[in-house]
């Protein structure tokens, strides 16, 4: 079967101040390995924000240099990525003012934003839910690290209109909960980069309770293996071929408006 696919969740690096992968000295990793290596998987394009190496206070010139980054990272692919662009609950005003920014130049992709690099960890800040009602504004799509089981909830109750994507399905514990927030607002979906994946007939689960329509392919690259990602939908006999290419693309260019 012929899928094609689209890594909704990476971090892209043109240097080891920007890789995050725990392991890249036995990996071969650069900027111009990435789309060669991804390729072979099948992978025709990601999507995500850049991280860098975390510091002890972030500043708003640590954010702005990081979506500049994911700009230029998009120009140097050439249509390969798409970017992705961070906010921050500490700069409303800036936040506001950068997605305004970002919506001009085309780009639709909130995240994801990794809190723990950055010094914040409430998504129910009040901050936040301004920043939110912007994005809502600008049709933005934001993706978000999961954390704070009882906190996500109040996020995504006190704003069912904005459009989430959750990353990581997590544990039993923590996916049921995912799949409590996607009954709770139509406008949630969930990634399944990080753990969860592996656990034999998760995605059945999902699509069952769910529908298909709202789960992407992520892999979090470079920190995890995105072969472990890809061949966890593609090769899994649980899921309709129908199915695959909704969650290897179709959600994505829906979610994105691209093509």
């Amino acid at each position: 079967m012929d899928i094609k696919i689209i890594d909704f969740h990476t971090h892209p690096f043109d240097s080891d101040e920007y890789n995050i992968c725990s392991h890249s000295a036995y990996s071969d990793m650069s900027f111009e390995n990435t789309q060669r290596d991804l390729k072979k998987l099948g992978i025709s394009r990601i999507c995500g924000s850049v991280i860098a190496k975390r510091k002890e206070k972030t500043e708003w010139s640590d954010i702005r240099s990081l979506n500049d980054k994911a700009l230029e990272m998009a120009k140097r692919y050439n249509g390969f990525y798409i970017p992705g662009f961070h906010v921050h609950p500490d700069f409303v005003r800036e936040s506001c003012e950068e997605i305004e920014r970002m919506s001009k130049l085309g780009v639709k992709l909130i995240g994801e934003l990794v809190p723990y690099h950055h010094h914040w960890n409430d998504y129910s800040d009040k901050g936040f839910y301004e920043i939110l009602d912007t994005a809502k504004s600008y049709n933005m799509v934001v993706s978000f690290h999961s954390m704070n089981e009882d906190s996500m909830d109040k996020m995504v109750n006190d704003n069912k209109d904005v459009t989430f994507v959750a990353a990581h399905p997590g544990e039993y514990k923590e996916f049921m909960r995912h799949l409590e927030r996607m009954k709770m607002s139509e406008n949630y979906h969930l990634d399944i980069s990080g753990t969860g994946v592996f656990r034999h007939g998760m995605l059945r689960h999902a699509i069952d309770a769910v529908g298909v329509e709202r789960i992407l392919l992520g892999s979090d690259y470079p920190t995890c293996n995105p072969a472990m990602f890809v061949h966890a939908v593609v090769s899994d006999f649980l899921i309709k071929d129908y199915e695959k290419d909704y969650i290897c693309s179709k959600n994505c260019e829906r979610l994105l408006n691209i093509m």
